[in-house]
């Protein structure tokens, strides 16, 4: 292009690629901390289903107007981003930056070239006279800045300067932080949590993750979702739901409760239609309250690596291109396909040489593995294309419906946030105990109907507790029984073990304050639990379970005799709970039976735990 001028700056850091990596090409945020403007951006599908990318920005007394060609990448490699203007001083601008180990001090080094081309004689004056000073001096200090936190020798990746915050809002987060940690749901992360709020940058706040702030926290996981939900309460964060697309992986519908809450949605940044999944793409979404500090719509970067981190690769194609490129995937379940809509091809990589990536006119495809430590694609279709190779794990950080809506915090303090009547929602798997007490016809009788409710309502409590220090919620109570969901299989059983194992000494408390003896009034808890899809519809004002694994559930548990934990095949043979029970296994208190259960047509094979 005309008059393009470039400049190189070279960096060195004191740590590994795998440690700067998230942090340079975090570009949003990089751009954020270097002063760069928010853009607001428009998307226009083109007549093939690929999608166009314009986006507008204010700078200075510019107004900068252009394209935005989406980004190259290979994680842990480069990335290359190229924006050609129509408006503004510079017609084009595009950025390049290589990150190599540096085996000689164990650190890693890095290459920033940064391009641009005037439009007019202004732009060709700013090229001429600060511009590339200007911006080698933000980078370096960033990169260095980078580095330091790599290094745990600072808080936060970039310098930055928060808002000044009104003293209303100083005022506001005070009461809530007091308020929180007047609840059982604070946990002394209050405070911890204002100060985020006031002063993170704007990229770490558009989406708020407990899961992220309970791992950069060094807290359990249940601590900082307990934490974030009576921080709703308190008027510290807003929350949503979040129906994310399962590509990009950003959400393109939202609501502010499960009742207004979308059953798809359309992305306009991928240019196709999908469908809500309460295990996978409906997230659970915090920000903060507006009275604490105003976040203000738009993005510091449209296309970079780390906006969508399950993005291991993506590569411009030209029609009939061949491309090898260093790089290294770890193994495990990736998925190839194009930006553009249309096929894709799963594979589960096994840690050697990977596949090549192979586009045809009307299909993606895996070809023959490349050489060790090199990523080749093809694109043997007539237009060009953008590869893509994703990781298909599912967002890290994501709290998931079928995940909160399990934890007893939850149903406690959003009882009313349910689905609209009539709506239902699948989900692939919960976990359900169902309990009940042995023989508690005779225990009423024992010590009398209002002894033995009360002894019943103390009980609820005793599960509830436990329950909800294992990651649960109770759905509901049944007579003497109780139902109760967990996202993850090992925390129901974790669950009922710790009720198994502490009933005698519940007991044995509960008989001494009533100066009973101990025939009189021990209890001895059935259990039963199974893991399966599930439908959750709202009943009684409440979010419920409803389908052939609720009903397995409630039969396991009818088969179990006082103090042991009837437990499906489905849960013993999740590869989640062995810790659990190796223990137990190859003795006599783990024992294989079978029975006809009640509702179903074959004999179903279970375990006995016997955990006394």
């Amino acid at each position: 292009m005309q008059g393009l001028k470039s400049k190189t700056w070279q960096w060195r850091f004191d740590h590994p690629p795998e440690a700067i990596w998230p942090l340079v090409a975090d570009t949003a945020r990089f751009n954020e901390a270097a002063g760069l403007p928010r853009q607001q951006i428009t998307e226009i599908p083109g007549p093939d289903g690929a999608v166009a990318y314009f986006a507008a920005a204010r700078m200075g007394p510019f107004r900068l107007k252009w394209q935005e060609r989406p980004v190259n990448w290979v994680t842990g490699q480069f990335f290359e981003h190229v924006r050609d203007f129509s408006s503004g001083p510079i017609a084009q601008l595009s950025a390049r930056f290589d990150l190599a180990p540096d085996p000689a001090s164990g650190g890693s080094r890095g290459t920033y070239t940064l391009a641009a081309a005037p439009r007019n004689f202004l732009g060709r004056l700013i090229l001429a006279t600060r511009f590339f000073d200007a911006s080698g001096r933000t980078f370096a200090r960033l990169a260095q800045e980078a580095d330091a936190f790599a290094g745990g020798e600072r808080a936060t990746p970039f310098s930055y300067d928060a808002p000044s915050p009104t003293a209303g809002a100083l005022a506001l987060a005070a009461r809530a932080v007091a308020a929180i940690e007047a609840t059982p749901h604070g946990h002394g992360l209050a405070r911890r949590l204002a100060d985020h709020l006031m002063n993170a940058q704007e990229v770490d706040l558009w989406h708020v993750r407990p899961l992220a702030l309970a791992r950069d926290w060094a807290v359990p996981a249940r601590h900082a979702i307990e934490l974030c939900l009576q921080a709703v309460k308190a008027g510290l964060l807003d929350l949503r739901w979040d129906l994310l697309c399962p590509r990009c992986r950003v959400a393109k519908a939202w609501a502010g409760g499960l009742d207004q809450l979308p059953s798809g949605a359309h992305c306009p940044s991928c240019n196709i239609a999908y469908d809500r999944d309460f295990a996978k793409n409906v997230e659970a979404s915090f920000r903060p309250a507006p009275a604490i500090r105003e976040i203000v719509s738009g993005e510091y970067c449209l296309w970079g690596p780390m906006s969508v981190p399950h993005v291991m690769a993506q590569i411009h194609l030209a029609p009939g291109a061949r491309r090898s490129l260093p790089g290294h995937l770890p193994p495990g379940p990736y998925r190839l396909r194009t930006l553009e809509p249309g096929g894709q091809c799963d594979i589960d990589h096994d840690g050697a040489a990977f596949p090549t990536l192979v586009i045809a006119a009307d299909d993606i495809s895996a070809g023959a593995p490349g050489a060790s430590g090199q990523l080749d694609f093809v694109n043997d279709s007539a237009r060009p294309r953008i590869a893509v190779i994703e990781s298909r794990h599912w967002v890290a950080d994501c709290l998931t419906a079928d995940r909160v809506t399990a934890l007893q915090a939850f149903r406690d303090l959003f009882s009313e946030d349910v689905l609209r009547p009539g709506d239902e929602v699948a989900i692939g798997r919960v976990t359900l105990l169902f309990s009940d007490l042995q023989a508690s016809t005779a225990l009423y009788e024992r010590i009398g109907d209002a002894a033995a409710y009360h002894l019943v309502r103390e009980h609820f409590a005793f599960m509830a507790e436990i329950v909800r220090a294992h990651d649960g919620a109770i759905v509901k109570t049944i007579g003497d029984a109780v139902m109760a969901a967990f996202a993850r299989p090992q925390d129901g059983l974790a669950a009922a073990l710790d009720m198994q194992r502490r009933i005698g000494s519940w007991n044995q408390s509960h008989l001494e304050a009533a100066s009973r003896e101990p025939a009189s009034g021990a209890i001895a808890i059935k259990l039963g639990l199974h893991q399966g899809p599930s439908i959750v519809v709202t009943l009684n004002d409440r979010l419920d379970y409803f389908g052939s694994t609720v009903n397995l559930a409630a039969r396991l548990q009818g088969q179990s005799a006082g103090g042991e934990i009837v437990l499906s095949r489905e849960i013993a043979e999740d590869p989640a709970v062995a810790p659990l029970l190796a223990p137990y296994r190859a003795t006599e208190k783990l024992i294989a039976d079978r029975a006809l259960l009640k509702g179903f047509d074959q004999a179903t094979d279970f375990l006995r735990l016997a955990v006394a």
